[in-house]
């Protein structure tokens, strides 16, 4: 749900959002520049194409990187079911921002508590399940050396943080952020604060500049994190976290966003090569209704959910400006797009198996090592 006029984003529930612009001026988020991306040591396709399109107190980061000292990247995934491509979009973002400096350590928290009070979904289960998520993590290029992962309901330090905020909230507060929640939920909110701050604790060198890489839709947990964070400098020495929002992607049947709840909605990273080829066969294109207007009136790749997938997953910017290009001027075809794409990923998808497969013990190894780093 996003309700402008109220200024709620609930992170549970937000299907799309339409105006980004609104969004921004809403909720008080600081867009990202040219001026901020030049102070980058380098950029990824989400920071070139500016699928990152806003962020809170990112110039901290920048300063630290330049100034050589340590900061942390903080995010993490709800163990519902396969990694999805959804969640693929912020791991690469943890990657980045741990690859930005050789001083940065990235944290990974399970979101096991949060999956049993929005999903019912048992520890246990969510147990096994987060080893396939982690192996995708480390798969995808996270160095394990500046790595520490962990499940919500096993980490002490953060389910006593948790309970430490609590005291300083009230109801009528958190439904002015969230919304109307049961308590549970509002307590896995105060879980994620903790989360974001616990790379500040003295266990893990005390307080520090922290980025958190998130979809938009889970700005309301970084705002009453900063705000906590404030309220508790003097005890603790908080920094207020920064953060990076990327683009939604939209559901593969072209409403909404990509939802676990819908397994056609989305492509996972477990998907064999049949379908892959289904799910992108079947999404929602921004095609003419004939071939021959096609060519005459070309095509519409700005709410075309194929094309988004190229501009999110193919790293190489000069064909991705080619598909969109081709697709404005008719001379690409829906269908001969779709094949492309498909070949493209499959050959990724069978590559990042591979390299899965490798880490799977290491991905069990660091959820049940309790060593700090």
């Amino acid at each position: 749900m996003v309700n402008l006029e109220r200024k709620i984003l609930d992170p549970w529930s937000v299907e799309e959002v339409e105006d980004y612009d609104r969004l921004i001026e809403v909720f008080g988020i600081e867009r990202v520049t040219d001026e901020l991306l030049k102070s980058l040591p380098f950029l990824n396709r989400y920071m070139r194409r500016r699928i990152v399109f806003g962020h809170r107190g990112l110039w901290e980061i920048v300063k630290a990187i330049k100034e050589n000292r340590p900061y942390a990247v903080m995010s993490g995934i709800k163990p519902t079911g396969e990694f999805h491509f959804g969640s693929k979009v912020t791991a690469e973002q943890i990657i980045y921002f741990q690859q930005l400096s050789p001083k940065a350590v990235a944290f990974y928290a399970v979101a096991d508590i949060e999956a049993w009070e929005d999903n019912g979904l048992p520890l246990k289960v969510a147990r096994e399940i987060a080893v396939d998520n982690v192996a995708d993590l480390l798969a995808l290029g996270i160095d394990p050396k500046r790595l520490y992962v962990y499940r919500q309901s096993e980490e002490e330090r953060v389910l006593r943080l948790g309970y430490v905020f609590a005291r300083g909230l009230t109801y009528n507060l958190l439904e002015a952020i969230y919304g109307e929640k049961h308590i549970g939920m509002y307590m896995s909110a105060l879980i994620q604060v903790a989360d974001i701050l616990l790379p500040q604790l003295p266990d893990f060198g005390g307080p520090k500049p922290t980025i958190v890489p998130v979809g938009v839709d889970q700005d309301p947990h970084i705002r009453l994190t900063r705000d906590l964070a404030r309220k508790y400098n003097k005890e603790y020495g908080f920094v207020p976290p920064s953060s990076v929002y990327h683009k939604l992607q939209r559901s593969l049947t072209g409403s909404g966003k990509m939802s676990k709840r819908d397994p056609m909605s989305y492509l996972t990273l477990n998907d064999g090569p049949k379908l892959i080829e289904t799910k992108i066969k079947r999404a929602f294109t921004g095609g003419r209704e004939t071939a021959e207007l096609q060519r005459r009136l070309g095509g519409r790749p700005e709410t075309c959910v194929v094309y988004q997938l190229w501009l999110f997953h193919i790293d190489d910017d000069s064909k991705v400006g080619k598909v969109f290009e081709e697709c404005k001027a008719g001379k690409r075809i829906c269908g001969e797009c779709k094949l492309e794409l498909i070949e493209l990923l499959n050959n990724f998808l069978e590559r990042h198996r591979e390299r899965k497969e490798r880490f799977r013990e290491l991905a069990r190894e660091l959820l049940e090592s309790k060593k700090d780093i």
